[in-house]
């Protein structure tokens, strides 16, 4: 008799108990994979938030609680002296917040409402559509340096654009850096000629997404232009209207390099002879560079943090409830 060397060989007794193991494993793995998988995807973005984000603060909250300073080696603990000083006895950075929130108001307005206009006419059908996007999109790509060059010439005493078109009509020319409320204008339109568009942009991106069929029902109905601007795209678009007013608020109340650069000749910081454009930012700056001030310093910035904090709470109630109202 022969033996059949090719038989298939009996199984192994440890074989199904190994190969249950093998499939319990993988199935734990899967579930381990399941359930911690999405927090290791976001940790990169909660570990680069905590270095960059929560440890600045928490350093500014204890620097602002001292009289940290480069010309001091020993560091004290002062406590709130720092802001009981800031807000009681500080002239200086009251007025460095009635600028920034005159500028803020001067530009952010107009700013929203031009775009929120510039948007709606680009969301129709125009010849060189393409063109007039494009366009609007070239501010936000120029230099800031160069924006604030150009509008320095346009609001210059002697020879600027603006004085002598007002010279043209009669009109005395204005001194737009010793006044403090043609300052306050200048800048504006330096700010709202830079963001314009990028605020067009996010709008004209948002109306791209309201149904066509809504304007189309709406037409048939007898609503004119306005009505249907007014009734339909401004509700549809109240979640955006919301961000940018959050983000122009906070841009706004952080306003730095316009009027820095606006400033001619040294002493930048101080925002012109009488601090009569200087921000709060600004006024950050000069103590912190200028008086060495490093405690003090932290305690303006976290006042700064908690303003843009409360008007960005403001604006988005506000936006709500007029939204709403319509």
């Amino acid at each position: 008799m022969s033996l059949d060397l090719h038989a298939a060989a009996p199984p192994e007794p440890g074989a199904p108990r190994a190969a249950r193991h093998t499939r319990r494993r993988a199935a734990s793995m899967t579930r381990l994979d399941l359930k911690y998988s999405p927090y290791l995807y976001v940790l990169p973005f909660f570990v680069i938030f905590a270095v960059f984000g929560v440890y600045p603060i928490a350093y500014t909250v204890w620097i602002a609680l001292t009289d940290r300073s480069p010309l001091n080696s020993t560091i004290s603990f002062v406590g709130m002296d720092n802001f009981v000083e800031l807000i009681t006895e500080d002239p200086q950075f009251w007025n460095a917040v009635v600028n920034t929130f005159g500028m803020f108001l001067l530009s952010t307005v107009p700013q929203l409402l031009l775009a929120l206009m510039l948007a709606n006419a680009l969301n129709r059908k125009l010849r060189a559509q393409t063109f007039f996007r494009m366009a609007i999109a070239m501010p936000i790509i120029t230099s800031t340096a160069v924006v604030a060059l150009i509008f320095s010439m346009i609001y210059a005493k002697d020879f600027g654009l603006v004085n002598w078109l007002l010279d043209s009509v009669g009109l005395d020319p204005i001194d737009w850096r010793a006044n403090r409320f043609a300052s306050w204008f200048a800048i504006s339109t330096m700010v709202d000629w830079r963001w314009v568009g990028y605020n067009a942009l996010i709008y004209l991106a948002a109306m791209q997404s309201i149904s066509k069929d809504t304007y189309e029902a709406a037409a048939l109905d007898g609503a004119s232009r306005r009505r249907q601007f007014w009734s339909i795209t401004v509700p549809q678009l109240r979640p955006t209207i919301i961000f940018t007013l959050i983000i122009s608020t906070i841009g706004g109340l952080q306003l730095f390099t316009e009027p820095l650069l606006f400033t001619s000749g040294s002493g930048g910081l101080s925002g012109g002879s009488e601090g009569q454009f200087q921000t709060i930012t600004m006024y950050l700056l000069d103590v912190m560079n200028q008086r060495f001030r490093w405690g003090y310093a932290g305690a303006v910035a976290l006042v700064l943090f908690v303003l843009i904090a409360l008007m960005s709470a403001i604006n988005y109630l506000l936006a709500r409830r007029i939204s709403s109202d319509k």
